[in-house]
């Protein structure tokens, strides 16, 4: 009898166990496993989810990715492809999961993150046949962000023009003679010359002429360069190197293109005529330097030489009345 209650007993707390552990994975286990989407694999023995297993080869991986891409849901594009590189990071599949990870930040929008991406194919996948693809793609990046809105974090205004800069560089760097690579080098001049960096614009857009002689960007950068110098030589002083060297460069152009748009060609006679200011304004202040130290003859040669040389200037109106002042004295 003492026998038969022990037993019972005993196969009631198994069944007490038993409804605990239910009960358990009633409240607990269910829910997650029916939310996350497990699957049971009598092959492994366990709860799998999917949104986290890979695909037995890296070619069927590759190929759930180039799906979900073309369906244009890139998050979950960006994750397979991620998906891949982390379970078969030495395959060859593994380059073009990394160009799919890029294309999916540039639909995404995350541009300077998606220019990394790209360049990680190249730096990272030599092998990868996607080179010429890439370059053009990070030059267009370059290009928007560019082109994109400044915006202010922490009040500060941040732009972009630093970031071009270092694409613009990389597309150069990472294939010299492609049909980028000029374009590329004509964008840095113009970015150097929107950040008023005159010196290493007219560096830039050289660098068009000598490295490019044959492309259709050589005469937009001379006449670059020698806007460039006329921009550096804003400051008059008594130092005119630069703007003589500029202007030189302007008369040479306009010499070589007589048959240019008019325009362009007044945009030419334009400059001209700014640095003839600049060079009548420098002259002007050595005379006025020797007018203030008495030395009056010296002044009036230097005032005398700008009614010659030139006449049409607003210092030309200037050194006349003074001409006149020291003439009467």
């Amino acid at each position: 009898m003492t026998k038969q209650v022990v037993c019972g007993k005993v196969k009631s707390m198994k069944f007490e166990v038993r409804i605990i552990l239910v009960a358990f994975f009633s409240i607990f286990v269910l829910p997650s496993i029916s939310g996350a989407y497990w699957i049971w694999t009598p092959q492994n023995g366990r709860w799998v989810n999917p949104k986290y297993t890979v695909k037995e080869t890296p070619p069927a991986q590759l190929g759930v990715v180039k799906e979900v891409f073309e369906k244009k849901d890139f998050q979950s594009a960006l994750k397979e492809a991620q998906k891949l590189i982390r379970y078969y990071p030495g395959s060859t599949e593994a380059a073009e999961a990394q160009f799919y990870i890029a294309m999916c930040l540039e639909n995404l929008n995350k541009l300077y993150e998606a220019y990394q991406a790209f360049q990680k194919v190249i730096d990272k996948y030599p092998f990868s046949q996607r080179t010429d693809e890439i370059v053009e793609r990070e030059f267009k990046i370059g290009d928007r962000l560019l082109d994109a809105e400044k915006r202010k974090v922490l009040g500060i205004v941040i732009s972009y023009e630093t970031v071009s800069l270092e694409i613009f560089n990389k597309v150069i760097g990472n294939s010299p003679y492609s049909k980028y690579a000029a374009m590329a080098q004509y964008k840095i001049g113009l970015i150097l010359k929107g950040l008023k960096s005159y010196t290493e614009a007219k560096e830039a857009f050289q660098k068009v002429v000598d490295n490019y002689p044959k492309s259709e960007w050589v005469e937009p950068a001379r006449f670059q360069i020698a806007t460039c110098g006329s921009l550096a030589s804003l400051k008059a002083d008594y130092d005119q190197t630069q703007t003589e060297e500029s202007k030189k460069e302007f008369q040479n152009f306009a010499k070589d293109h007589p048959d240019m748009e008019v325009e362009l060609s007044k945009n030419v006679q334009d400059k001209l005529s700014q640095l003839n200011e600049k060079e009548a304004e420098a002259n002007l202040k050595i005379a006025q330097f020797y007018e203030r130290q008495k030395i009056f003859e010296s002044a009036k040669i230097y005032y005398q030489y700008i009614l010659d040389n030139y006449a049409n200037t607003a210092s030309a109106a200037k050194a006349a009345a003074r001409l006149q002042v020291l003439e009467r004295r």
